[in-house]
């Protein structure tokens, strides 16, 4: 990773940056790593929604620069999820146009986000990195470089155990559920409700179709991602045991595994990162996953808790090497 270094004073800073599906983060920190400003913003896709993903990022850089002078940055590394999408010119002027009127000077470097999660859980330059958020993608590095990609397909044909599939498999539990006229349990419920089709009071009788209508109108009027937002009902149902929102624990937990299997020689001992919401410590699809992944492969299991601290890091790394250490890493990494 090259990144573009502009020659500041001693006080010089560096910014980091994450845009995902979900949300788009800036962190600005000094030399030894300690943060002194955070910007966060709407999620965007430069492939599907350049102009959504470019307005994103310049609302972040505006609040995390809000009370910096920006002319202090020396080199700033942005993660970025369909970074490919920054090779079509009219992509990458708009990029280029919020960055300069965020009043920075000096040239952005866009990595892979599988790169800054990855930097985010460890500091060896090996190993293998999954991210599972509204997206999965999971790929293999090294040197700190990506050399091979797995999933990262988008909604519709791939991201396997994402938090796109979690709501679309909670969506057609419920309709299956409907379909069967069997009694509601808590997952589908909770669909219902969150797509206002459930009676309230609850009715002795329901309308199924009705219910069936509703539930395909509602979720065919927003945009297909939206469907991610149905995935927290899938681990509160989790969690008092119903069992369709079991099976699709599960079965998230055994996709992602396999999309880990992918991107991981066997015999592989370097560390393996896990990153995103779905992927998370927090979450039933992520115990499930480490349980699988410890059973099969040997090198430790890491959590990336903000990956925009490994953009910063890579930053920092671009502007003096030697400010570069697993300290400031740790400064940043920290939420």
């Amino acid at each position: 990773m090259e990144a573009q270094v502009s020659r500041r004073p001693a006080d010089w800073l560096v910014l980091g940056g994450d845009m995902g599906g979900t949300s788009t983060r800036i962190l600005v920190a000094g030399p030894d790593g300690t943060p002194v400003g955070r910007g966060r913003a709407g999620g965007g896709n430069p492939v599907s929604h350049p102009a959504t993903a470019a307005a994103a990022l310049g609302q972040a850089l505006g609040a995390a620069l809000a009370d910096l002078d920006p002319a202090r940055v020396r080199a700033a590394v942005v993660g970025v999820a369909g970074g490919s999408a920054l090779s079509r010119p009219e992509v990458r002027t708009a990029f280029d146009r919020v960055w300069s009127e965020a009043g920075l000077t000096c040239a952005p470097t866009y990595a892979s986000d599988l790169e800054i999660a990855f930097a985010a859980g460890t500091s060896e330059p090996d190993g293998t990195v999954l991210i599972a958020g509204t997206g999965t993608v999971a790929g293999a590095l090294r040197g700190r470089r990506l050399v091979h990609t797995v999933d990262g397909h988008g909604w519709l044909l791939g991201d396997d155990g994402s938090g796109f599939w979690l709501g679309r498999e909670a969506a057609r539990a419920t309709l299956r559920s409907i379909d069967a006229a069997e009694p509601p349990g808590p997952l589908v419920t909770s669909v219902l409700r969150e797509l206002g089709a459930l009676d309230e009071p609850v009715a002795e009788r329901p309308d199924l179709n009705g219910q069936r209508v509703r539930v395909i109108d509602t979720l065919n009027d927003r945009p297909p991602v939206r469907l991610a937002e149905l995935a927290p009902l899938v681990t509160a149902a989790y969690m008092v045991r119903d069992p369709s929102a079991e099976r699709i624990v599960e079965e998230a937990a055994r996709l992602l595994f396999e999309t880990v299997c992918r991107a991981r020689p066997p015999a592989e001992r370097t560390p393996i990162v896990l990153a995103g919401s779905v992927a998370s410590e927090n979450s039933p699809v992520g115990v499930a996953l480490r349980a699988l992944v410890a059973e099969r492969f040997a090198g430790s299991t890491r959590s990336a808790r903000d990956g925009v601290g490994g953009a910063a890091w890579f930053a920092l790394a671009a502007a003096d090497a030697r400010a570069a250490t697993e300290e400031a890493r740790s400064r940043l990494t920290i939420i």
